[in-house]
């Protein structure tokens, strides 16, 4: 196992790229930072080209508590631009140190939105089978959000509840649409983690990603294995990445097309 790299001191654990505040140090200090309440978001190459194209999804990354640098892609690039040594922090690895927090899984603790019944019902299997429970009543299947995402349903539930985390297991330009509402209308300060590809990862609803794989940063080599005619083109529209990155560096990029 190759071992991660020792932490930056905190003040040296943030980068601006691209005008987002991006954590790079460790994978614990990123849980401790998230769980203690607020917006965590984990944008992917493909999903950072939209910060010159959605306003919305821009101002979701913007108005983010914490902002991890998940893509290897983003973190290969800015080292070799800036000949800097940050680290990529996994989101895969974020949700797995999350969920064992002691206490995770207790009845009301958390608040699950997942994309379909039919991955709801893969997930509570999943959770069983770890040895963990998780009530139905604890989970929401969110609806097909339009151009504007909002959801007064599932704001009322929280306002109701009060979980302490909410762990949105939508995709990406969705789930940090909706956590920035969450986040704005929700009373309380919870922890709303976008982290959805890897909810997947771990409970069969994607494509299984070995962990040396994720650590080697060849997550994006499996998924376009296992289903090309989706994955293919996101990744290859990441190609754009380079540009962009070289034109703006730790500029936010100009918006070009408000939607």
């Amino acid at each position: 196992m190759t071992p991660s790299p020792a932490s930056p001191p905190l003040e040296n654990a943030y980068r601006r790229i691209l005008g987002i505040r991006f954590f790079v140090g460790g994978a614990p200090e990123a849980v401790a930072i998230g769980a203690s309440g607020g917006l965590v978001v984990v944008p992917a190459a493909p999903a950072l080209l939209e910060l010159g194209r959605d306003a919305a999804y821009r101002r979701a990354l913007l108005g983010a508590d914490l902002a991890i640098t998940d893509s290897g892609f983003l973190v290969l690039l800015w080292n070799l631009m800036k000949w800097d040594h940050i680290q990529r922090v996994s989101g895969l690895e974020y949700l797995k140190l999350l969920l064992q927090r002691p206490g995770f899984f207790a009845p009301g603790e958390t608040l699950w939105v997942m994309p379909s019944p039919a991955a709801l019902e893969r997930h509570l299997a999943w959770v069983k089978s770890r040895g963990d429970s998780l009530r139905r009543e604890d989970c929401y299947v969110a609806p097909k959000y339009g151009g504007q995402v909002a959801d007064d349903v599932l704001v009322d539930w929280v306002n109701a509840r009060r979980p302490r985390h909410i762990i949105i297991g939508l995709g990406g330009g969705v789930q940090e649409k909706l956590g920035w509402y969450l986040k704005h209308r929700c009373a309380g300060r919870p922890a709303i983690h976008c982290i959805g590809a890897a909810i997947g990862f771990l409970n069969g609803d994607q494509v299984w990603i070995p962990r040396w794989a994720d650590q080697w940063r060849l997550g994006w080599l499996f998924r376009c294995a296992a289903n090309p005619g989706r994955f293919v083109p996101r990744y290859f529209k990441a190609l754009q990445l380079p540009l962009l990155l070289w034109k703006y560096h730790s500029r936010l990029p100009d918006l070009r097309v408000e939607t």
